[in-house]
């Protein structure tokens, strides 16, 4: 693909938050430019002298892009080497003295060459002048961003339930979530066109937001995947309203196939890297063509989290004041990961790290379709909209307890819980029915305070008193300030509590026996 057809991104510096105005360009950085020039004697810079790194070389073991990852670790024969020196004699090498040395606060310029290529080819971005800064992972990533774009006290758009991690950063500041309602697919436009157009009438003398944080694949924690038509709708929305998108996207790789509760067992189908490219849901830059896409990416789940390295895709205004930050706050991501990704990204090729990916999707998938289906065997599993049709909010599959004839279920009553399964990411959430807990309704008849907080406290306890471990909902409920912490100040449905359940790091036999213990408790603590 091309850019040339394609217009620049407009001016959207009117978005920046008044400490990215002030912020000024690194006096250092005058001088690492000079020293680039042939033949001049540096005694300017600090930088320690490569010889008298303790390094001489190093090689890493990797398998290829086409390894089989869904059994035992692939043999040493099939494992490629990289290897580094420190002053190589192949001049075009990735050499120890340049990536354990200060460099420059972008990033390495071969990796960020890589990447745009690969941003180019995969995202196809809607205007031509995108530029590539790496950073530290996404959490640092978006911590730079609120700090890019945020105001105290500002109003941020998420999703109903969202990342803690990301409300962290902007908490501290008095900014508040709106949370955006959510269905199978995630935020929902027709609610986030609503909170917007009323926005006067419902926050009288207050700004309107002008940031939304939204994790489009396998959102954080419901396992969603927004489709393409949803993206295009919100992104027009937000172009209308003039709102900067930051796309928070590590999981874009791990996007799976609906899964079939009638066919829990069904085969993964291994696809090319062309083909799985082609497969991928479009991410916002596809339709940015104002540049008001910050996207967020990350090789913490598709490399390794203890890297630490992802990067930006954003207009040059937003990449030209995150680079001023970065000067400052971390210069720049370690030189070793640095040098290990992209000598990894150019042994294997795009075509290569795309084959990687369908491969790890794959797997992911496996484990994602081993613990669904390990719900649907402790359970009676049946389609939602067939037997909990009456049932607001009911989406996806409907759980009753083990047993429970089919046949006896009427269109009203209320399932134990549901659950759509993820199309993408490491998690899966499901929504509990707490009605059906006698435990509840006695908290309900006492008159506590937060009857549902209580009970899903309580409930979480038991799982981990039969080792089970999962996570409690409460943790991603969008922070709204101090009047809005009670299930019924926030106007959240009541009689209803949430839990997530990561696929990610157990075996699919593993997880068996933990949905096993997990149905134990649910009977004990539900009405048959």
């Amino acid at each position: 693909m091309t850019v040339s057809a394609l217009p620049e991104a407009i001016d959207l510096s009117h978005h920046l938050s008044s400490l990215a105005r002030h912020r000024f360009p690194s006096p250092l950085k005058d001088i690492f430019k000079q020293m680039q020039r042939e033949g001049i004697i540096s005694m300017a810079g600090g930088l320690p002298h490569p010889s008298l790194f303790p390094f001489v070389d190093a090689s890493v073991s990797v398998y290829p892009p086409s390894a089989d990852l869904s059994g035992p670790t692939p043999s040493a024969a099939d494992r490629m080497s990289l290897n580094f020196q420190k002053y190589p004699s192949d001049k075009g090498a990735i050499d120890l003295s340049t990536i354990l040395q200060y460099g420059q606060c972008e990033g390495l310029l071969p990796l960020r060459k890589w990447l745009h290529k690969f941003t180019l080819d995969v995202y196809e971005p809607g205007y031509s002048n995108f530029e590539i800064l790496l950073h530290e992972g996404n959490t640092s990533g978006w911590t730079k961003v609120v700090r890019l774009l945020a105001e105290p006290n500002d109003f941020i758009l998420c999703e109903e339930f969202t990342f803690p991690s990301a409300m962290a950063v902007w908490v501290p500041m008095g900014c508040k979530a709106v949370p955006i309602k959510l269905d199978g697919q995630g935020m929902r436009a027709d609610h986030l066109e609503e909170v917007l157009a009323n926005w006067e009438t419902t926050h009288p003398g207050m700004k309107r937001p002008h940031i939304m944080y939204i994790v489009p694949v396998g959102s954080n924690p419901t396992g969603s995947t927004m489709q393409a038509e949803r993206r295009k709708e919100i992104y027009e929305i937000c172009a209308r309203y003039d709102i900067i998108i930051a796309e928070d996207d590590p999981y874009t790789a791990l996007q799976y196939p609906e899964f079939d509760v009638s066919a829990p067992s069904a085969e993964v189908v291994h696809q090319s890297g062309e083909e799985f490219a082609k497969s991928l849901v479009p991410s916002f830059l596809r339709y940015d063509r104002d540049g008001r896409v910050i996207r967020l990416e990350s090789f913490s789940k598709v490399i390794s989290p203890g890297a630490r390295l992802g990067y930006f895709v954003c207009n040059p205004v937003f990449a030209e004041r995150l680079l001023r930050a970065t000067e400052v706050e971390s210069q720049t991501p370690s030189g070793w990961s640095q040098g290990i990704i992209l000598s990894l990204l150019e042994t294997w090729g795009q075509s290569g790290y795309l084959t990687w990916l369908s491969r790890l999707r794959d797997t992911y998938q496996t484990r994602r379709d081993g613990l669904c289906a390990a719900i649907a065997s402790s359970f009676t599993a049946l389609p939602a909209r067939d037997y909990a049709a009456g049932v607001p909010g009911a989406e996806g599959i409907a759980l009753y307890h083990k047993g429970t004839d089919p046949a006896s279920i009427k269109p009203d009553q209320r399932p134990i819980a549901t659950f759509v399964p993820p199309t993408g990411g490491m998690f899966l959430w499901i929504s509990f029915s707490l009605s059906l807990a006698p435990r509840f309704r006695q908290l309900v008849a006492e008159g506590a305070q937060d009857p549902e907080k209580t009970f899903m406290d309580e409930f979480w306890e038991a799982l981990a008193e039969n080792l089970v471990l999962l996570t409690p909902g409460s943790y991603y409920l969008p922070w709204e300030g101090v009047d809005k912490l009670t299930t019924s100040a926030r106007g959240a449905p009541s009689g209803i509590g949430y839990l997530r359940f990561a696929f990610s790091y157990e075996e699919p036999a593993v997880m068996a026996e933990g949905i096993k213990r997990f149905q134990q408790v649910v009977s004990k603590m539900f009405d048959a």
